[in-house]
């Protein structure tokens, strides 16, 4: 896919500004002014993943899951996901959808093109526009219970406004640790019924601590997690820069 080739250029146009992965997920907390209206233990846990003022300043994300290399413009949302079989993507206006061969996507490219940003993102895209924060009980999980915050959207605010999301923290560290989630995308109705992952896994990459592997959760009875329901999620090859991407890299590549 020429997409590849053009971000491959695009990396290294801009690794002179890029800091090493470090391994450690500490970083050195700043005093600045609150200017954003979040609750504030949601506000500790942006500063303890690095801060949104860091966040805000990035203009691109880029991460692999698997072969896939998913591309994101994080002001206007564009995206493009490479594969080497197939490509797909969000031109700010459509989702479109590029296969050497017909039948290699086997997904819903509209539901797919922002699904593992939003969990890669976390827990940055809970500072969106449109956001209705709640605090709600806690979960345990071996011994240890973390306080939770609910995040709903607004009416008409992106493709599934009925999605929810809860976000559970580490009480002392203010550490993301679980996010449980509804799926409303088929549907179009608002669900209680919600899934939950474990952040295994986080690292330092330019100054925003990002997850590094997820594991999804089964639940008991209480709705509590307690044991996994398959194998960890990774991501690898993490990318944040303050440059910018041409609105065409985001186009559906031309026959």
């Amino acid at each position: 896919m020429n997409k590849i080739i053009v971000f491959l250029v695009f990396s290294l146009a801009i690794i002179s500004c890029k800091k090493e992965v470090k391994k450690e997920t500490q970083v050195k907390k700043t005093v600045v002014e609150k200017k954003e209206n979040f609750p504030n233990e949601l506000d500790k846990v942006f500063t303890k993943h690095g801060g949104i003022d860091t966040w805000r300043k990035a203009k691109v994300l880029s991460f692999n899951k698997g072969k896939e290399v998913h591309t994101i413009d994080l002001h206007s949302r564009k995206t493009v996901i490479n594969h080497p079989k197939y490509s797909l993507g969000f031109d700010g206006k459509e989702v479109w959808l590029d296969e050497e061969d017909k039948g290699n996507y086997k997904g819903n490219p509209t539901f797919y093109y922002n699904l593992y940003f939003y969990f890669y993102a976390m827990p940055f895209v809970l500072a969106d526009d449109g956001i209705i924060y709640e605090k709600v009980n806690g979960i345990t999980f071996e011994e240890v219970t973390y306080p939770g915050i609910k995040i709903s959207y607004e009416a008409n605010v992106g493709i599934s406004p009925d999605d929810n999301y809860i976000i559970y923290y580490n009480p002392e560290t203010y550490q993301m640790e679980w996010l449980a989630y509804t799926v409303t995308f088929k549907t179009k109705k608002p669900s209680d019924r919600y899934n939950i992952l474990k952040y295994n896994k986080w690292e330092n990459v330019n100054g925003l601590i990002l997850p590094k592997e997820v594991l999804w959760y089964k639940k008991d009875a209480n709705g509590n997690p307690n044991k996994p329901a398959g194998t960890p999620t990774e991501f690898t090859l993490p990318l944040v820069s303050q440059g910018k991407l041409a609105d065409s890299f985001f186009e559906k590549p031309l026959k």
